[in-house]
C-alpha cells in the first residue's frame, strides 16, 4: 500500500529540484549571492536534492525488504532486482546530461555522474542495507557523514563548475562518481541511509523525533559560530560553514534534520492508521509523486530549449525570471494529474515496473 505522505514527499522533492534548476539556467539581472531572492533559491536548493534523495533510498529499501522478506531469494534474484534500476538511472542520467548539454547552453558534460547515477550506485548497495541491522546503518551514517573531513581537498572545494562536472578519462569518471563530483557516493550516499532509518523507525515516532531536537541543536550551534567568527552560514559553494559543492559535514547534518522535519511532518498519524498531515488537502501533490523520475528528466527537456534560446541574450529582470521559475515548477503538478488519468502507463517507473516484473 502507498503512504500518501511519501508520496508528497516525492513530489516536495522534485518541485524543488525543478525550481532550483530552472533558477540556475535563468537567473535574473542584477542578483548577487547575497540578494534575498538568491537566498531563497539557494534554501530550495539545499533541501532539494537531500529529500529527493532520501526519498528514493526509503523507496528502493522499502522494496528490497519486501523482496528481502522471501527467503526463496538467490543472488540471481537479487541481480535480476538490482540490474533494471541501475540501467534506467544510468539512462536517464545520460539522457538528463543529453538534454542539458554544454555544447547548447547547458551545464553538464554528456557523460557528468549525477544524482541519478547516485541512485545507480546506492541501488547496488541496496540489498546488502536490507541485510543490515539499523544499529549497523546508523553507525555507517555518521562516519559517511564525516567522510568529508577525511576527504579533505581531493573533494575539489576551490572547483569550478566546469571542474566538477567534466572528466579526463575513466579514472576521473570514478573520482567524479564517487568523491568529488557533483553528487558523489561519499558523502551523499548518506541520505540514502538516512532513507532506511526513517522507513525503520516508523513506528519509533520519538527516536525520529530525538534526532531532529539533535539536528537543530547543531543547527543553533552552526549559527552561533558564522556569528562568532564572521563567516557566512551557507553557500553554494565558497567560504562558509555549510556548502553544497561539495557537500561537506555540517550540510549533510542541517539537510538531514530538515529531511526529517518535513517527513515527520508531512506523516501526521498515517503510520499509526491516521491521515497524513492535513488530510486530503495535500493529496494533489500525489499524482506527482508517483511520476518523480519521470518528472525529473523530462523538465530538463524544457530546460535544455530555454538554455539554448538563450545563449547570447541578456538575462531576464528579477519579476520575469521569478515568474518564469514558479510558473515551470507548478505546471508539473496538473501535468502530473492528467498523466495519471490519462496515460499511466507511460512513464520511467512503469517501464522500471514492467522490466522488474519479467525479470521475476
Amino acid at each position: 500500500m502507498r503512504l500518501a505522505h511519501i508520496d508528497r514527499m516525492r513530489a516536495i522533492a522534485v518541485l524543488c529540484m525543478v525550481e532550483v534548476h530552472t533558477a540556475a539556467i535563468l537567473p535574473p539581472e542584477g542578483v548577487s549571492v547575497g540578494h534575498p531572492a538568491a537566498f531563497v533559491a539557494a534554501a530550495f536548493g539545499g533541501m532539494a536534492a537531500p529529500m529527493f534523495v532520501t526519498i528514493s533510498g526509503w523507496g528502493m529499501y522499502s522494496s528490497a525488504i519486501r523482496r528481502q522478506e522471501d527467503k526463496t531469494r538467490s543472488v540471481d534474484d537479487w541481480v535480476r532486482w538490482i540490474f533494471p534500476r541501475l540501467l534506467i538511472l544510468t539512462a536517464c542520467q545520460i539522457l538528463v546530461n543529453v538534454l542539458l548539454n554544454s555544447e547548447r547552453g547547458g551545464r553538464f558534460e554528456w557523460d557528468t555522474p549525477g544524482v541519478l547515477t547516485l541512485l545507480a550506485v546506492a541501488s547496488i548497495m541496496t540489498p546488502a542495507l536490507a541485510n543490515t541491522s539499523l544499529r549497523t546503518r546508523g553507525l555507517a551514517l555518521s562516519l559517511v557523514m564525516l567522510s568529508p573531513i577525511a576527504i579533505g581537498d581531493y573533494s575539489g572545494a576551490d572547483w569550478t563548475w566546469w571542474e566538477r562536472v567534466s572528466s579526463n578519462g575513466i579514472g576521473e569518471w570514478l573520482e567524479r562518481l564517487l568523491w568529488n563530483g557533483t553528487y558523489p557516493a561519499l558523502p551523499w550516499i548518506s541520505f540514502v541511509l538516512l532513507g532506511t532509518l526513517i522507513h525503520d523507525l516508523q513506528e519509533n515516532q520519538k527516536a525520529r523525533e530525538g534526532l531532529i531536537v539533535a539536528g537543530f541543536i547543531f543547527i543553533s550551534i552552526s549559527i552561533s559560530y558564522s556569528v562568532i567568527t564572521g563567516n557566512e552560514w551557507a553557500l553554494t559553494e565558497g567560504d562558509a560553514v555549510l556548502t553544497f559543492f561539495p557537500a561537506n559535514t555540517p550540510f549533510l547534518i542541517v539537510s538531514s534534520t530538515f529531511v526529517l522535519l518535513a517527513q515527520r511532518c508531512l506523516e501526521g498519524s498515517e503510520n499509526s492508521g491516521g491521515e497524513p498531515w492535513k488530510g486530503d488537502a495535500l493529496s494533489f501533490l500525489e499524482p506527482a509523486g508517483k511520476i518523480t523520475l519521470t518528472i525529473y528528466v523530462a523538465h530538463f527537456a524544457l530546460l535544455g530549449l530555454i538554455a539554448f534560446l538563450m545563449q547570447g541574450e541578456p538575462r531576464l529582470e528579477l519579476v520575469p525570471a521569478f515568474a518564469v521559475t514558479i510558473g515551470h515548477t507548478l505546471m508539473w503538478i496538473p501535468l502530473a494529474k492528467a498523466h495519471q488519468e490519462f496515460i499511466p502507463e507511460i512513464s520511467f517507473e512503469e517501464v522500471l515496473r514492467k522490466m522488474t516484473q519479467s525479470s521475476r
